[in-house]
């Protein structure tokens, strides 16, 4: 092409010298001849501007080739708008351009704005005719003036004038036929910068550059996207791992496709041993029958919650362990395998035996008193009734028994005390050897708490007869039973190290000192405890005690039955 336009350059130069000569020399030529020169002369002269416009088109689809390949190439938005407004700069001649674009809203804001040095702009350096834009994105065609200053169309309007503008070039992004935005070229300086063909050639550019900036704002949109998804992804791993249940997750081949890091702490086993395993092997170390759960769970769609099983781990021994099994879903609720959440219950169910033995050894209802948060040293004032037990001659009787049988012996006549006294609600201090020390209205109220502590007497009485009669007649001991009423202080003694909740008082030293003056399977009660219940009961007459340290005796009264 350079070629041709150098032979074009090169043959007018010298049919024009060649004129010039045959003037001077005065050759008469003939005014036919005079005019084919002159027409081969305009011939040439259009060739050579044929020839300039064909380089001038070549060199715009060049590079509109080449940014063509540049934003179909990338994804990158920013780097693709910056592209778009180089090359529309580069093939228009202009000295701005600016791509302005919906932001979603419906609203056109400027996205980028470039100069014809490469330069991205100011917002101060950011001059243009808003009428123009409007009416492109009005019409949805293009907008072309040579110089706006001049065009009646846009000569009145403020933006013209005040920012100079002239050459102007607005052509419509669009996608689908939706308009997306706009394309803006100006020059400040220059008029008739533009022609129909900038204008066909960036209509061309613009509907190319529509597409590839909706398929950048589509792939950020999806990176978007993906960032978010990978986050939840992260959070939700996190949370999973975060769970104090171990999770397991199978195929329908019962292959462990998932676990988490509690299930790896509660089965004592590492992720990587378990993920690809069979569950179906595993839980038949714990329960063969979990297998058919498992069969029940994919294809009926069971679910098993609350199955206890007590397993022996390699790692950890006995567990007791709490399964929870139920069908692994998809999207579309098809069942794609089984999940399995465990709950460690070991230290539970140890807490909850040791409790269970506590029980056994401290009554219920102190029990139900005591708050950890406030267990302090010291006590509080309370009327109460107490009730004082011992087995009589169990000191030489276990003289002569075995100590194995010595203590089966004495926890049938203990347990027998016990259980009369608790189906009173009554509170058992404790077991003292052979003895047992229980008071009746705290830590709950009772207004018949003298009444209770006589019926649960009777109940010892009548229940230690009805072991005699299973008993050999040398295991037969007798009982003797002091109660008496009166004010006691209740509460915690000891050590922060060992507490015991108990009573103490000079009423719980009368009972005891009642109790060490009744005779074999005898109930007696203090005249003071027993003046408001007179009515209810069987009673007869029984000597005073001069009890050790009492200046008075204790008068009392030997109960013979309730009434």
């Amino acid at each position: 092409m350079d070629r041709a336009l150098e032979r074009i350059v090169e043959v007018r130069t010298r049919l024009g010298s060649q004129r010039a000569d045959l003037a001077r020399a005065g050759h008469p030529l003939s005014e036919q001849a005079w005019e084919g020169l002159r027409q081969l002369d305009d011939l040439l002269l259009n060739l050579n501007q044929h020839f300039v416009e064909i380089e001038q088109t070549v060199h715009n689809l060049g590079a509109l080739a080449q940014v063509s390949q540049v934003v179909n190439s990338t994804l990158n938005h920013q780097q693709v708008l910056q592209e778009v407004m180089d090359t529309i700069i580069d093939i228009s001649g202009a000295e701005r351009a600016f791509l302005m674009h919906d932001d979603g809203s419906g609203k056109m804001e400027i996205v980028v704005a470039r100069n014809w040095e490469k330069k991205s702009l100011e917002d101060s350096e950011i001059e243009i005719s808003s009428t123009i834009v409007r009416e492109v994105l009005s019409e949805g065609k293009p907008v072309l003036t040579t110089n706006a200053r001049a065009d009646p169309r846009f000569d009145s309007q403020d933006s013209i004038i005040a920012y100079n503008l002239r050459s102007i070039l607005c052509v419509p992004l669009q996608v689908k036929g939706i308009l997306t935005g706009v394309i803006y070229a100006d020059n400040r300086i220059q008029e008739g910068l533009f022609t129909d063909n900038e204008r066909s050639l960036l209509t061309s550019f613009a509907n190319q550059a529509a597409v590839a900036l909706e398929n950048a704002r589509l792939f950020q949109s999806v990176q978007d996207s993906l960032a978010e998804v990978t986050e939840l992804k992260n959070l939700m791993e996190d949370v999973f791992d975060s769970m104090a249940s171990g999770v397991i997750t199978t195929d329908m081949s019962d292959q462990i496709t998932l676990c988490n890091r509690a299930a790896k702490s509660i089965l004592g086993s590492a992720t990587s041993a378990l993920l690809g395993t069979s569950l179906l092997d595993l839980l038949f170390s714990y329960s063969p029958a979990l297998k058919e759960k498992v069969s029940e769970v994919k294809y009926q769609e069971k679910r098993y919650v609350g199955y206890e099983v007590h397993p022996v781990l390699p790692e950890r021994g006995e567990v007791s362990l709490n399964l929870n099994l139920t069908p692994l879903k998809s999207v579309d609720n098809r069942t794609r395998g089984v999940t399995l959440v465990i709950d460690d219950l070991t230290e539970k169910r140890k807490l909850q035996a040791q409790h269970r033995m506590f029980e056994r050894m401290v009554s219920p209802a102190v029990i139900e008193e005591l708050n950890p948060d406030r267990l302090q040293l010291g006590g509080h004032r309370a009327d109460i009734t107490i009730l004082f037990a011992d087995i009589r001659g169990f000191t030489a009787f276990g003289e002569t028994i075995d100590p194995e049988v010595l203590m089966n012996v004495l926890n049938q006549y203990l347990s027998q005390a016990a259980d009369a006294i608790l189906a009173e609600e009554g509170t058992i201090d404790k077991f003292i050897g052979d003895a047992i020390l229980a008071w009746f209205n705290a830590p709950i109220l009772q207004e018949d708490h003298i009444l209770r502590a006589v019926k649960a007497a009777v109940a010892i009485r009548d229940g230690i007869q009805d072991i005699h009669r299973r008993m050999p007649k040398t295991f037969r001991l007798p009982f003797g039973i002091g109660i008496h009423s009166g004010e006691a202080i209740l509460g915690l003694v000891g050590s922060q190290r060992r507490l015991e909740y108990t009573a103490i008082g000079d009423s719980v030293n009368t009972a005891r000192r009642i109790q060490e003056n009744a005779g074999e399977n005898q109930i007696l009660i203090s005249r003071f405890a027993a003046s408001t219940i007179l009515e209810k009961m069987i009673t007869r007459p029984a000597p005073s005690i001069q009890a050790a340290g009492k200046e008075h005796p204790i008068d009392v009264l030997e109960i013979l039955d309730i009434r």
